[in-house]
């Protein structure tokens, strides 16, 4: 089986230790975080996480259903296979001089991406966007001397009135597994 890109979006209870439970459960089985991003979710002390692993279809599945199990883990879905809306945010720190200067802007302008510092040896710039369009805009930003680059990671959830998880149901479940 082929290792593919997997994007799974779990509901965790908010207390201390969820997230390095998480990460451990990927941990031992040898899997590798490509990026996770968790915030306070439409539920009262629940958090929602997004986390991108790569593996096989099996593997991924295996590491879901132990993460399903988990304490303070109230559901976990792979979204992979459906329709999806996605994002990420970065901030790209650029070396800019009076004559890159507007060349940047240009850039940052095509690929509706804000400015957020400017300073006389650099400009920071905000983008979001599917993966391809930061990757994309990283790559043409290169020429002119990236000096850092913070990234936040992908945030999914599907498209549609109800997606795999409603509300409703991850209530439900949240009070089956506090009692």
């Amino acid at each position: 089986m082929v290792a593919t890109q997997h994007t799974l979006v779990a509901l965790v209870q908010d207390k201390p230790g969820v997230l390095n439970r998480v990460a451990s459960i990927f941990r031992r089985r040898g899997f590798n975080i490509d990026s996770i991003a968790v915030g306070h979710s439409e539920l009262p002390n629940i958090s929602r996480m997004t986390i991108v692993v790569n593996g096989t279809s099996t593997m991924v599945e295996q590491a879901r259903k132990q993460l399903a199990k988990a304490i303070n883990v109230v559901k976990v879905v792979d979204i992979t296979e459906e329709n999806i809306t996605a994002r990420e945010l970065a901030l790209v720190k650029v070396k800019a001089t009076s004559d890159t200067r507007s060349d940047i802007l240009e850039i940052a302008d095509i690929f509706r991406a804000n400015i957020v510092d400017v300073s006389m040896e650099s400009l920071t710039i905000e983008t979001t966007g599917d993966e391809d369009k930061v990757e994309s805009m990283i790559k043409l930003l290169q020429g002119f001397g990236v000096m850092e680059i913070a990234r936040a990671g992908k945030i999914a959830m599907v498209r549609g009135p109800l997606g795999p998880m409603p509300v409703a149901k991850a209530r439900n479940e949240f009070r089956k597994k506090a009692d």
